[in-house]
């Protein structure tokens, strides 16, 4: 897990920035596992050699069901708009500090559309687990996570993450990600546990 920092100025704090690649906390490379909820709907072990696990940038995904006890019964769908490799003026000008044993880093921009479909209210953020950024090097990383203080990133604010959806409400967000310099985004992915295939919409839609 790499940490991240940011000065801030009041009393010379650290706003402390975690990333979380793959499904144990580590780098690792793309290999269909993760983390996550299921497809509702599905059975356990291998998803079936007819089910659609690719789409365009803009479709929307299977309902998904929320592995988060606050909203375990919440059903959801995203739909991922836009995705976008950063720079390394991005990152110089997020305000964070690299942990230097790390590597350097460049943000990944994943625009997308969150909808709650049925079930208990749920949280923004209750999706965050579910959403990972692939790229053309195979290194697979979730979102961001800011614990303390900000992150600035052009034409991606931070979105709200408690934000509360009920069913038939949507959000539409913007997820920054940290990947490899010199690695760019192949494709954005929904994880569905262990056993079977996250569903991926081409970066190049």
């Amino acid at each position: 897990m790499a940490a991240w920092t940011r000065a801030v100025a009041a009393a010379g704090a650290l706003a402390v920035v975690l990333t979380v690649a793959g499904c144990d906390g580590g780098s690792t490379k793309a290999d269909g596992k993760g983390g996550g909820s299921s497809a509702s709907g599905s059975g356990g072990g291998s998803a079936g050699q007819d089910e659609k696990t690719t789409y365009r940038l803009g479709e929307e995904s299977p309902e998904v069901e929320s592995d988060m006890q606050a909203s375990k019964d919440a059903k959801y769908t995203l739909t991922p708009l836009r995705v976008e490799t950063g720079t390394k003026a991005d990152m110089d000008g997020s305000g964070l500090k690299k942990d230097d044993k790390d590597g350097p880093k460049v943000p990944v921009y994943v625009w997308a559309k969150v909808t709650h479909k049925s079930g208990t209210p749920m949280e923004v953020g209750d999706m965050d687990g579910d959403l990972a950024v692939r790229t053309d090097k195979g290194t697979r990383t979730r979102a961001l996570i800011v614990l303390l203080g900000e992150a600035k990133w052009p034409d991606c604010p931070a979105p709200d993450t408690e934000k509360k959806l009920a069913p038939g409400q949507s959000a539409e967000i913007c997820k920054a990600f940290l990947v490899p310099e010199g690695e760019k985004a192949a494709a954005v992915e929904v994880t569905r546990g262990f056993y079977k295939k996250p569903l991926e919409w081409p970066a190049a839609g």
